[in-house]
């Protein structure tokens, strides 16, 4: 697969470079992609952001030249790109939990994380719906959570946002403020501000379909643009089964979808759940993915 051996290939340029300057921008043209939706791919399909994974190569690196060599700390920390001892110290005893100078005592104990390639096996014996959509300009109105992709964190963290809203009132009065009943459910779930660290923002959001939204909520603008549209299943009677479909949709939209098809993510708008229906009914759930014409 191409957009497999691409990957690869971005990942052996970081290799290469580790005891130097990392382009992203360089990483992801070998990877035939623009750099944001590069940073995307390589978090969601390793579970590790771009940033965390050269460090992490780096201070394993470093204390395989401590252990090996009589090179002097300062000199290793310059190699690495650290700008002092202490700031290089402090990151390698978070990651080995050692100081540097020990790393040549006999016995210690030292982490390392191997180079990674990836193996992206696609199953094909479950299919995927979606749809190529166009869709106007809109803005959406919420309560924001800061959270971040790595090792899962955000799967955790945003139901728990969930309930602690509904817990605290702040979900009913999103609900007011949108003109809805208290019977009524949120339009939907926003993720957006997405850094290579692997942080990002989700928001519990309703459309803006008025001037008036009081200020202590967050607003945000989609332009025109095209989207990929993904429907969930939630036709199980038990929630926790429905609230993993939306996980495994996202999951393998990554890791199956994209490297799949002729699109990327692009980083104007944001990404959304939309929630379809009503307490009473049911609802269903569509996943809304900006995308562009891959042209590389």
């Amino acid at each position: 697969m191409e957009w497999l051996i691409n990957m690869n290939n971005a990942i052996c340029y970081i290799e290469r470079n580790l005891a130097g300057k990392v382009s992203y921008e360089h990483a992801a043209q070998v990877a035939c992609s623009s750099t944001y939706h590069f940073t995307r791919m390589f978090s969601y399909i390793t579970g590790v952001p771009l940033s965390e994974y050269i460090r992490r190569r780096r201070l394993t690196l470093a204390a395989l030249d401590l252990q090996t060599s009589d090179i002097k700390v300062i000199d290793v920390a310059a190699k690495y790109g650290y700008d002092s001892p202490e700031a290089f110290s402090r990151a390698f005893k978070k990651l080995h939990g050692v100081m540097p100078i020990s790393a040549r005592e006999v016995g210690v104990q030292l982490k390392t994380f191997p180079k990674m390639t990836l193996h992206i096996k696609i199953k094909g014996d479950t299919e995927m719906i979606y749809r190529i959509e166009e869709k106007d300009a809109f803005e959406v109105f919420g309560i924001e959570l800061r959270t971040t992709v790595i090792d899962g964190k955000c799967f955790e963290e945003i139901p728990q946002f969930a309930v602690q809203c509904m817990e605290d009132g702040r979900y009913a009065a999103l609900l007011k403020a949108a003109g809805k009943g208290e019977d009524g459910i949120s339009d939907v779930g926003v993720t957006y501000g997405h850094n290579p660290n692997g942080n990002m923002n989700y928001l519990m959001g309703c459309f803006k379909t008025s001037e008036s939204i009081p200020s202590i909520y967050t607003v945000l603008s989609a332009p025109k643009q095209t989207w990929a549209v993904f429907a969930v299943d939630q036709s199980s009677n038990d929630e926790d089964t429905n609230m993993h479909n939306i996980h495994e949709t996202w999951r393998r939209i990554y890791s199956e979808w994209f490297p799949t098809v002729s699109y990327e993510h692009t980083e104007t708008g944001f990404d959304f759940e939309w929630y379809l229906g009503d307490n009473e009914s049911g609802y269903g759930v569509e996943i809304w993915i900006p995308v562009v014409k891959n042209l590389v």
